[in-house]
């Protein structure tokens, strides 16, 4: 290649090295432990009776979209299909995705269903809390438990799993989306005055409701105040006197913190009753896991509605680890070790080095030095007569 095209080259590799905004490459040590925390976190699921599932990066738009995917349409990159074309979409949510899986290709199989997958998922914009645009997501989902039992098994696998990877000090924020949409049905509220208490709600700003007529302002007051601790925050919930819907979803929660302090003694639960930012879609208790000193959620779960092709609807209960954050939040993994075998070692003795746990590099040349190769090439180790040894 002459001195031009060798320049063109440069500049077009030095392009390509710059990627779009919320996109990066994830490089050794950091792509090592990202696929080692992946590893360790399925191992819990399976553990537990969860079968890996591996559904495709791009679907048809129409199917990302039915039931709680149509709280995630905005976040989806679409492309034309140019073979049908129809347009596909790429996931930003494997939660989708499991759905689909239940209602369709697993809909005869017994229940409760117990699905367990990983993958990459990719979002058209990055938030203050989550700049990447695309990380992989690990879960669970239990499919076709009405029982709150379910969300203590879901909790408890997400709680142990993350722990296996080295995480302590968790603690887990519950939630409860639909409970102001069923005050305001129970109270009537009209179109106007619903959106205003749920904008004031959502936005934590008490001042915002002061508008409202007193009963009903003493309600949503109330609401936004119960929050703290699970003991303080279902103390203040059982003050506000719930009915219908509202009051079956309390004792829900009631029930459901009580079987997690027996279960995870060592677990600090709090509980916001009015948060609803990610938990849209949720259609009972929604929760978030979060570790001491961690920068945002290590992810979050919760109950909701599996639609099928005929309109039928089951329950359903999952939970999503975000490796991004996971990352963030564990120390950096050390470069692994590597022995380097000079050119002369024989390929058996590399296999038995190897068969030993060791990772080699094997000398392709005679080097004048095998120690200074070794060096040049990052070895932590370097193998001399039948020995490895330290650099």
């Amino acid at each position: 290649m002459n001195g031009p095209s060798k320049k063109r080259a440069g500049s077009d590799y030095a392009r390509q090295a710059l990627l779009p905004e919320g996109f990066r490459d994830q490089l050794e040590p950091s792509a090592e432990q990202e696929a080692a925390l992946v590893r360790k976190l399925v191992d819990t699921f399976l553990s537990y009776g969860y079968d890996r599932v591996s559904p495709p990066l791009v679907e048809y738009e129409d199917s990302l979209l039915v039931g709680a995917g149509a709280a995630r349409g905005h976040q989806m990159f679409r492309v034309m299909d140019p073979d049908t074309q129809r347009m596909m979409a790429v996931r930003s949510d494997m939660t989708i995705q499991m759905a689909r899986l239940a209602a369709t290709r697993l809909v005869d199989a017994p229940r409760p269903l117990r699905l367990a997958y990983t993958g990459s998922v990719l979002r058209t914009k990055g938030s203050q809390i989550r700049p990447a645009r695309q990380f992989i997501q690990a879960g669970v989902e239990l499919v076709g438990c009405d029982s709150v039992d379910a969300e203590l098994e879901v909790i408890a696998v997400a709680v142990e799993a993350l722990q296996s990877v080295g995480i302590s000090g968790l603690s887990l924020d519950l939630t409860l989306a639909p409970l102001a949409s069923m005050l305001c049905d129970e109270l009537e509220l009209d179109a106007n005055i619903r959106s205003h208490v749920l904008e004031a709600l959502d936005a934590k700003d008490a001042g915002a409701l002061a508008k409202l007529e007193p009963n009903v302002r003493t309600i949503f007051e109330a609401l936004l105040s119960a929050t703290g601790t699970a003991i303080q925050a279902m103390e203040s919930l059982g003050n506000i006197g719930f009915s219908g819907d509202a009051a079956d979803l309390i004792a829900r929660l009631s029930e459901l913190v009580s079987m997690l302090i027996e279960r995870l003694p060592d677990l600090d639960i709090t509980i916001d009753p009015c948060e609803t930012h990610g938990f849209e879609y949720k259609s009972g208790i929604g929760f978030a896991l979060f570790a001491k000193g961690g920068k945002s959620e290590l992810g979050r779960g919760g109950r909701y509605k599996v639609v099928h092709p005929g309109g039928n609807q089951e329950q359903a209960t999952g939970f999503s680890v975000y490796l991004d954050s996971l990352m963030s939040t564990l120390a950096p993994q050390a470069t692994a070790g590597k022995v380097f075998l000079p050119y002369e070692t024989t390929a058996e003795e590399g296999q038995k080095l190897r068969a030993d746990g060791w990772r080699t590099i094997q000398g392709l040349t005679e080097a004048a030095d095998a120690l200074k190769e070794a060096a040049r090439l990052n070895c932590s180790h370097y193998y001399t007569e039948g020995a490895v040894t330290a650099l």
